[in-house]
């Protein structure tokens, strides 16, 4: 999911001049859209959907580094034990 600089940079006055092809383009390219003012960027705009997709990756990612640093530090359970406290057979 790359920006390509040719396509996805709007400067801010496109954005408010037409905010509904800025939306569309990144909905259908699927790639966040750059906002800049005066040569600098300001703001993403990205699709709904890819950004709680990317939430949901980043959740997911924290959750694996903490389950490793866990391990490292020896904050483990037998299966037996975790089945247990869920109430699981």
């Amino acid at each position: 999911m790359a920006t390509k600089f040719s396509e996805d940079v709007v400067p801010l006055s496109d954005l408010k001049v037409n905010p509904g092809r800025v939306l569309k383009h990144a909905a259908e390219a699927r790639r966040p859209v750059l906002v800049t003012s005066r040569g600098r960027g300001v703001a993403v705009v990205q699709s709904l959907t890819d950004y709680e997709q990317a939430e949901e990756e980043r959740a997911f990612m924290r959750a694996v580094v903490t389950g490793l640093a866990d391990l490292e530090a020896g904050r483990e359970v037998s299966l037996a034990e975790a089945k247990a406290r869920l109430g699981l057979k």
